[in-house]
């Protein structure tokens, strides 16, 4: 559906014939998909294969039948065409074309475009699903009102960050205060999906937004694997793998209760997250550290196997590393450092 919002989003030229049709409340059935899988529905019409523009569409729409277009959209395949889909498909549609644009997507998985000629409704169908273009001003309010919304979670999701940044570095980390971040991470993950899918509805007119949402988005997904690397219970790279699938498929529900959060993880679901306590690997921490390589920060983890090791280790030590040598050792060493600094100060501004 994504990719059929991309094929008639402003700025397109499928878009302006759309516009055009509801502009001369001409109404039209548009299939979108290869002619031969659908030439069996095909009763009557008048073969055209010519290419496509929006002025030729407005023009072939003028006549009743439905018009069929190339699966790129680029071509004019047919016009004038009835289309003879299976009866006996179920659908809940009540007007004539809408009925036949239900029952054609669900039956050869095409693409299906009614344009209602009296209401200037656009219904896209596509294997059964059903959407209804909105206008662009009311998609823009709901992108902004999604932004500002996801702006406010993830201000609070830097909040509840800091806090576990510093609890790290103190080895006071609890179970709840890792499931409290990653949840956020998620809803934040989560809201900044719906507002891509405005983003590809709006089409041109969501540039600006685009651009906010990716300023606004920015370290959460790398932040969010760093921190299921750091306290998954029993790490493997296909464990990560699946946990991190496994999180983006979760009930909204599911992703609200800690139990099933941790139970994710690895943990007992049956744990007192609050008094669980629980010890980070360095994933999250080295992250943070300008120009360090994941290969590098990988090497320093299987080899000390824990942050407080980390932290206790001495510059010998690093050294000794592959890849680290003595200009990247001090590199962390001033790395870490800062970020106990910075995380501080951070602390301080937010009480």
């Amino acid at each position: 559906m994504v990719r059929a919002l991309e094929m008639v989003a402003p700025g397109t030229a499928l878009r302006e014939g759309i516009d055009n049709i509801i502009h001369a409340r001409t109404g039209a059935l548009l299939a979108i998909g290869d002619t031969d899988e659908l030439s069996f529905l095909y009763s009557g019409g008048i073969k055209l294969d010519i290419d496509y523009t929006p002025a030729l569409l407005y023009q072939v729409a003028k006549m009743d039948g439905a018009i069929i277009l190339s699966s790129n959209s680029t071509k004019i395949c047919w016009a004038n065409v009835q289309l003879m889909p299976d009866p006996t498909i179920m659908s809940l549609e009540t007007g004539t074309r809408h009925r036949t644009a239900e029952r054609v997507s669900k039956q050869t998985g095409a693409l299906v475009i009614a344009i209602s000629q009296r209401r200037d409704v656009v219904s896209i169908y596509l294997d059964g699903a059903k959407y209804m273009l909105e206008d662009i001003p009311n998609v823009l309010a709901k992108a902004n009102q999604a932004l500002a919304t996801l702006e406010k979670y993830r201000s609070r999701l830097e909040q509840v960050a800091t806090r576990l940044t510093a609890l790290e570095f103190e080895g006071g980390v609890t179970l709840h205060d890792v499931l409290t971040v990653l949840q956020r991470a998620e809803l934040v993950t989560r809201m900044a999906v719906e507002i891509e899918r405005y983003i590809v509805e709006l089409g041109t007119e969501g540039r600006l937004i685009e651009m906010q949402l990716e300023e606004t988005m920015v370290g959460v997904a790398a932040d969010k694997a760093a921190l299921i690397h750091d306290y998954i219970a029993d790490y493997s790279e296909d464990g990560f793998a699946l946990v991190l699938d496994s999180l983006a498929r979760l009930p909204h529900q599911d992703v609200l209760d800690f139990g099933r959060l941790s139970e994710l993880l690895g943990y007992d679901r049956k744990l007192n997250t609050l008094d669980h306590p629980v010890s980070p690997r360095g994933y999250r921490i080295l992250g943070r550290i300008p120009r360090l390589p994941k290969l590098v920060i990988q090497a320093i983890v299987r080899e000390f196997n824990g942050l407080d090791e980390i932290l206790a280790a001495t510059d010998s030590e690093l050294e000794s590393i592959e890849g680290v040598g003595d200009m990247r050792a001090k590199d962390i060493r001033e790395g870490l450092r800062r970020l106990q600094e910075i995380n501080l100060v951070d602390r301080y501004l937010q009480t």
